[in-house]
């Protein structure tokens, strides 16, 4: 007879998403605390938007005619009707709330970050899921090209810092309103007469925004971009002017970079500077860090024209490269107490002197829900602690405490207000 395997979960979490365990948050946290120092040396103020937004928000925001708008949104309507979505990514939300809160009269420029979940349906796959996680960095009301330069420094720096190597910046400009269009006339008059050979999905976006189909990954499209005019070629005085010193600003910071002429991003709102952030290892995740200049996007919203920079990381990616090559956190610091107890009233007793061993930083740990002295004293030897402290009845009642050395197997009672000030000389 088979031997049947037997599903006893009746629930299970959603395809595409996890839960983040122990080992997992331990690398988050790191990643968080690299972020939190980076920003506040750097002067940004952290901003959590809301995991709800206006559907519209990311409509218009992000461009009806990405990727992300027509396929990856999880949407939903209230009972209200009212049309919502968990958020796919993190620049509209902060910009609306840049707005809704009135930061605009703040000097300038507002410097922003975030760290938090967003939700695409996309296919799962390796680094890459449908609850996922990114921070990002968002500086609202500057033009000049050293926020583009800070911006990647401060992305680069924490990837170095959380010890990834081999790091490399893919970047290029896109040019502005004053000469991006006459370059989309060009590409558009290249594309046209390769048609025939474009994806269904290409062949879309050529009615659509022909920039587009520079982030397409079929084979036959990606021979036809490499042959397709550069945006480099035909950048306006200004944005070159910009790009340039850009470059030479990461030139100067010995930043590696490649200059990339066919990445373009793909969001509808990114102006000049667009970047990406790759490991060169063999070990490569696909992109990092992802960013540029976003500077209409505060007017498409409802503001006043603002120029803007920013760029998000993937903490799943980064996570799982850390753990390839082989960065792993320390364990958490070993105790050297080990607090016994036997009876109820040791047990009450036990939870007031855990919090006097808190409060001095001491780490210890506890078996309050075992009765048996032998159980206790055996889990203590088994996790290499020295010193175990028994509290029993009678011990309770006049006030003392046993201290027991398990590496010399001597034992003395000392006064419980004692307690505390003797561990501290013996674990320094």
């Amino acid at each position: 007879m088979k031997n049947l395997v037997i599903n006893m979960s009746k629930f299970q979490t959603p395809r595409g998403m996890r839960d983040l365990t122990n080992e997992d948050l331990r690398y988050f946290d790191k990643i968080r605390k690299k972020c939190g120092k980076v920003a506040e040396f750097c002067g940004f103020k952290r901003i959590e938007p809301p995991i709800l937004e206006s559907t519209e928000l990311f409509k218009k925001g992000t461009g009806s005619n990405t990727e992300i708008v027509q396929k990856q949104m999880y949407n939903l309507k209230t009972k209200g009707g009212k049309q919502l979505t968990l958020r796919p990514e993190g620049t509209p939300s902060v910009v609306r709330a840049y707005l809704e809160r009135g930061m605009e009269s703040l000097p300038k420029p507002v410097k922003l970050w975030y760290f938090g979940p967003f939700f695409r349906h996309e296919r799962p796959q390796a680094g890459r899921y449908r609850q996922l996680h990114q921070f990002g960095f968002e500086s609202i009301g500057s033009e000049s090209w050293i926020v583009d330069a800070q911006i990647i420094l401060m992305f680069y720096t924490i990837l170095e810092d959380l010890g990834l190597k081999n790091l490399v910046i893919e970047i290029n400009s896109i040019g502005d309103r004053s000469c991006r269009p006459h370059y989309n006339k060009i590409l558009l008059d290249f594309l046209k007469k390769k048609q025939r050979f474009l994806c269904p999905d290409c062949k879309r976006r050529l009615k659509t925004n022909p920039l587009r189909i520079f982030d397409c990954k079929n084979e036959k499209c990606q021979e036809i971009v490499n042959q397709a005019p550069q945006t480099l070629n035909y950048l306006c005085k200004d944005c070159h002017k910009h790009f340039k010193n850009v470059l030479e600003t990461l030139d100067e910071l010995q930043l590696p970079y490649n200059l990339n002429p066919y990445l373009v991003r793909g969001l509808d709102y990114y102006t000049r500077t667009v970047f990406e952030i790759i490991s060169g290892s063999e070990e490569n995740e696909g992109s990092l860090v992802g960013g540029g200049r976003y500077d209409e996007l505060v007017e498409l919203l409802g503001g006043n024209e603002t120029p803007a920079c920013g760029g998000a990381a993937g903490i799943e990616r980064i996570v799982s490269l850390m753990k390839k090559e082989g960065k792993k956190m320390r364990s958490l610091s070993k105790a050297n107490v080990f607090l016994a107890q036997v009876g109820k009233l040791p047990k009450r007793k036990a939870l007031i002197l855990m919090e006097e061993f808190r409060k001095a930083k001491i780490k210890i740990v506890e078996s309050l829900h075992k009765n048996s002295l032998s159980t206790q004293l055996k889990r203590a030897g088994n996790l290499g602690i020295r010193y175990v402290l028994i509290m029993a009845q009678k011990e309770i009642l006049d006030n003392k405490i046993i201290l027991k050395d398990m590496k010399t197997g001597k034992q003395k009672k000392i006064p419980i207000d004692k307690v505390v000030k003797e561990i501290k000389k013996k674990v320094k």
